[in-house]
């Protein structure tokens, strides 16, 4: 892959390996750069900088936002694992601004507490989320109230704020309830960038849009329209989406086992299926990476967000492409690590702690499932190694102690996992 970052200081990347008893996730050294003066193009794409997707709700309703003193206590938690950057998605919420001021508090308390964040304002179209048909050629008149409420919020916490999104798949024509054109993203993001040459806006802030990898170019055709080329030069770096997972019912020509594969172990087998995934963000990644130079444009790609359910009762699930447990969740978890290190890009994994209210009326959703760690604060397959390393003692979320799922018990957690089918 190529490295977009030529500022960024090659780290040597650890290895990561199977134990006996969990999979080997590598625990970033403590020690990170102490400047205040950081800025994204320092951070993005550097593996001391950890990325993650952060939602901090815990009940089956947004009405009921997490604390200031709940949103510490999940900063300690994520800080511990390496995590040095967190993407959120609306600041319409009081999440956002008691995030950013959970932060601050915790940097007061610890000079040496680091943590940034990609600011996300949500992007909708005219009638969006109402009963009327959504307007997708017009856009909400909501949408400048967030952006406001972004630049006010970054100006606010400056040494936080590190990256403005513009939306989030509001552009991907799937996303039908609320997608708006490609030209109102370009809208708010040259408005963003026009702030930042008055000098309303730090000059290092990045803005980008954080949304999936068709929308970027990287698929149909459809896409590519010249508002989309404008939106390609206008933004600092390119936050694109991935979701094999997703796949594995959607277009599942990657997914299952082949022919050749028959005589393999089932650990084999879904290894095997596991990396065909792996290969499948990977060439999502090209199709961004070749439209864009098709524009003759070079910027950085990072992976703004991509993650694996560990439970489903829908598509993914056993009825379905038997793709979700947590041994597949950590698999995919690792892979993507060791790629976006290693290729010098951040990977904004999807998520850090399962949250309830996404889909509040189906508690097996997959939805309420891509945490890597679940709602009362156990730590997922993924994560296993962490604990055993001791990294999360004297820590809590929601007054549990940070111990494993399956209570560690490997062989239990092994009687859910399903092999996919063939492939014919």
């Amino acid at each position: 892959m190529k490295n977009f970052l030529t500022i960024i200081l090659i780290i040597p990347i650890l290895l990561v390996v199977f134990g006996c008893g969990s999979m080997k996730i590598p625990k970033e050294e403590s020690k990170v750069i102490s400047n205040k003066n950081l800025t994204a193009a320092d951070i993005l794409g550097n593996p001391k900088y950890l990325a993650i997707s952060y939602g901090g709700f815990r009940a089956t309703s947004r009405d009921v936002e997490p604390t200031i003193p709940e949103l510490k206590e999940d900063m300690k938690i994520l800080s511990a694992m390496g995590i040095r950057i967190l993407r959120t998605y609306n600041v319409h919420l009081k999440e956002a601004a008691n995030l950013l001021e959970a932060i601050r508090q915790l940097k007061k308390e610890d000079q040496t507490f680091e943590m940034y964040v990609m600011l996300g304002a949500w992007i909708d179209c005219q009638n969006a989320w109402t009963p009327l048909a959504p307007n997708h050629d017009v856009e909400s008149e909501a949408n400048a109230v967030e952006i406001a409420r972004a630049v006010e919020l970054a100006n606010q916490y400056p040494e936080i704020v590190k990256i403005i999104a513009v939306g989030n798949e509001a552009m991907v024509k799937w996303a039908t309830s609320y997608f708006v054109q490609p030209g109102v993203i370009l809208k708010w993001v040259n408005h963003l960038q026009d702030l930042k040459k008055e000098g309303k806006l730090s000059a290092d802030l990045w803005i980008t849009s954080s949304d999936n990898f068709a929308s970027w170019g990287g698929g149909d055709p459809i896409y590519h329209v010249e508002d989309l080329e404008k939106l390609i030069n206008a933004v600092d770096y390119i936050s694109m989406h991935t979701y094999p997972m997703h796949d594995t019912h959607y277009n599942p020509a990657f997914w299952g086992v082949l022919d050749k594969e028959g005589n393999l172990t089932d650990t084999e087998k879904i290894e095997a299926a596991m990396l065909r995934a792996k290969e499948y963000a990977m060439s999502q990644y090209d199709g961004v990476y070749k439209y864009m130079k098709s524009l003759g444009v070079s910027k950085p790609i990072h992976i703004g967000e991509t993650g694996w359910a560990s439970l489903s009762n829908e598509h993914y699930g056993n009825e379905g492409s038997k793709a979700t447990d947590e041994y597949k969740e950590a698999v995919f978890y690792k892979h993507m690590r060791e790629w976006t290190n290693k290729a010098g890009m951040s990977c904004f994994f999807f998520e850090a702690f399962d949250e309830q209210w996404k889909d509040s009326k189906n508690p097996s959703g997959s939805e309420n499932h891509f945490g890597l760690f679940t709602l009362n604060g156990q730590a997922k397959y993924a994560l296993w190694d962490l604990v055993d390393e001791g990294i999360f003692k004297g820590l809590t979320r929601n007054g549990n102690k940070i111990t494993k799922t399956y209570n560690g018990n490997k062989e239990q957690l092994m009687k859910d996992v399903l092999v996919p089918k063939a492939l014919h």
